[in-house]
């Protein structure tokens, strides 16, 4: 066994150990169904989910239906937390009914994305190897917690607090994230599909704002959520509100922003507008575009 296959198997323990943990924070002082915390139950099947997915992934050397699938699990978690909560009330229903949006619209577009690219060549060589391939599907599991775990201890919360000014603060914030999150998308997705961009890299839109408008959009849109979630956590459900911080260090520190700047020097960098672009444009805040890269 080789050096990357020892580090996913020393790393896959580490994993499902991470969200053992968050599980257990998150289900202090929730609701249980058969003597079972909902929060754990509803953990343990995020990551269900992927090892069951990862089986004809693998056998067919597929990513087609990653994303699809984590959207998928975000719905059924907070489904089930939802349901099997007899105390949940509005901010529950708000709750839900906000990850169910964001899950359906971002697994869709990344769906079709794939779709029509045929491939998605972070997974070209990871599907190759059992045990790093299976280590990216149980890492899905765990975004999933990690990103779901304040909304889902608040979805299996049995603490009722009528909906006020954070639940209000907190849609606007999710509002803004989700809007400027699906605007970038449909920005890049428009701009990449017309025949005279071939080749070329984007600045115009919300990317004349920021290089990554979209990852913005999300970080906020989960902070959002988080302040929803806050007024009915208690004692070790706080750990939770790591939500939003999790979402900004997955992607400014390990696998968005670093990735695609990497991909983009290598295939501009050098070029005048591609460098007069990155010197004037903010890498996630966005902030008006100033008039060397308009």
């Amino acid at each position: 066994m080789d050096t990357p296959e020892r580090k996913a198997l020393a790393t896959l323990p580490v994993v499902v150990l991470i969200g053992i943990g968050v599980a257990l924070a998150g289900s202090h002082g929730g609701v249980e169904a058969g003597g079972i915390p909902v929060f754990a139950l509803a953990t343990a099947t995020a990551f269900v989910i992927q090892w069951l997915a990862f089986v004809p992934a693998y056998l067919l050397r597929s990513e087609r239906f990653f994303d699809l699938t984590g959207g998928f699990t975000y719905l059924v978690a907070a489904t089930m937390s939802t349901l099997l909560n007899p105390h949940a009330g509005s901010r529950a229903v708000l709750l839900l009914v906000m990850v169910g949006v964001w899950a359906v619209r971002l697994a869709g577009f990344l769906f079709a994305r794939v779709h029509r690219a045929g491939t998605d060549a972070r997974f070209d060589e990871l599907k190759q190897s059992f045990i790093r391939y299976l280590l990216v599907w149980t890492m899905q599991g765990l975004w999933v917690t990690l990103t779901l775990a304040a909304a889902l201890a608040a979805l299996t919360s049995p603490v009722r607090v009528p909906l006020g000014w954070p639940a209000c603060a907190g849609a606007v914030i999710w509002g803004m994230g989700f809007i400027i999150e699906a605007a970038a998308d449909l920005q890049k997705s428009r701009f990449r599909s017309r025949e005279a961009n071939r080749g070329k890299f984007i600045r115009s839109g919300l990317w004349a704002w920021s290089r990554h408008p979209n990852y913005f959009g999300e970080i906020v849109l989960w902070t959002g959520i988080a302040i929803i979630a806050l007024p009915v956590l208690s004692g070790w459900q706080y750990v939770t509100l790591i939500s939003p911080v999790f979402v900004a260090v997955l992607l400014t520190r390990i696998s968005g922003v670093p990735i695609l700047e990497q991909r983009a020097d290598e295939r501009w960098g050098g070029q005048a507008d591609y460098e007069a672009y990155k010197a004037h444009t903010p890498v996630l805040i966005p902030r008006p575009p100033r008039n060397a890269c308009t």
